[in-house]
């Protein structure tokens, strides 16, 4: 049988005694980095062999633990942090433990994409998770594009360094946007930062320390396309020979949006 357990996002406390009960009574403990399941271990007690499961090895050990599991074995699953197979090595394993017509149960536990949906204040009864975003200026825009109007929350998990460069594309095309930036969830220094994607892309100009997910807040019909309609008619009455502040002013009254911002992007 595989066992596929979550284990803590930060805080080590922050595991179900389930899941401290079958790492103790399994027979292997396939994990990303054994040193650090070893200090999750090791800081409730409990001995196990360990074996490294990662994106590196994935294919070959699938293949090598199949037979062993078919063989009876008592096999758990577990990632560094969160629930294997969720933007962490664990799904082909799974799907392949299925195939075989052996039994697979997961024990539930931390989730860094509820922790920080709730922590947002954002929760509703649907979201979206994307992983880990795109790399690009292009891929990233896309993105933006396609959550503009999505009118539900949306979490994506984001590395600290790429923070700053994903918070200003975002605030380039919807500046207005709310996120929640949530960084180091349940560890000591654990920072919800919320806000509107212009005024977050200041404030994390540079790289902040930890792990970081973040939650946006629902896209609505003033997106980046309506933006895009709205700045095309400020520039069509400069044209027709309106000045532009006026012009920004007139659309501004129309469709909602700052004048101040239509000025600025229809230059």
């Amino acid at each position: 049988m595989l066992t596929v357990c979550a284990t803590p996002i930060g805080n080590l406390e922050d595991v179900t005694l389930r899941v401290l009960r079958e790492l103790a009574e399994t027979d292997l403990v396939l994990c990303e980095d054994t040193r650090h399941t070893r200090g999750l271990l090791e800081r409730h007690g409990i001995r196990a062999r360990l074996r490294s499961y990662h994106e590196h090895n994935e294919a070959s050990r699938t293949a090598e633990m199949l037979p062993r599991l078919q063989a009876g074995e008592r096999i758990a699953l577990v990632s560094d942090a969160g629930l294997p197979g969720i933007s962490d090595p664990g799904a082909r394993l799974v799907a392949a433990t299925l195939e075989a017509g052996v039994a697979v149960t997961v024990l539930p536990g931390p989730s860094a994409v509820d922790t920080a949906l709730v922590a947002s204040g954002f929760a509703a009864e649907r979201y979206q998770f994307l992983g880990f975003l795109p790399r690009g200026e292009q891929a990233l825009g896309r993105v933006w594009e396609e959550l503009a109007r999505w009118p539900w929350p949306a979490i994506v998990f984001e590395s600290p360094r790429r923070l700053p460069t994903t918070l200003r594309s975002l605030a380039a095309v919807d500046p207005d946007r709310e996120l929640a930036v949530c960084r180091e969830l349940t560890k000591r220094h654990e920072q919800i930062v919320r806000g509107r994607a212009g005024e977050l892309s200041e404030q994390f100009a540079e790289p902040p320390k930890g792990e970081v997910t973040l939650v946006l807040g629902p896209g609505s019909e003033r997106g980046p396309a309506y933006v895009a309609a709205a700045t095309e008619a400020v520039a069509e009455l400069v044209a027709a020979g309106l000045p532009r502040r006026q012009a920004a002013a007139v659309v501004a009254r129309l469709t909602g949006l700052p004048r101040k911002r239509l000025y600025d992007t229809s230059l």
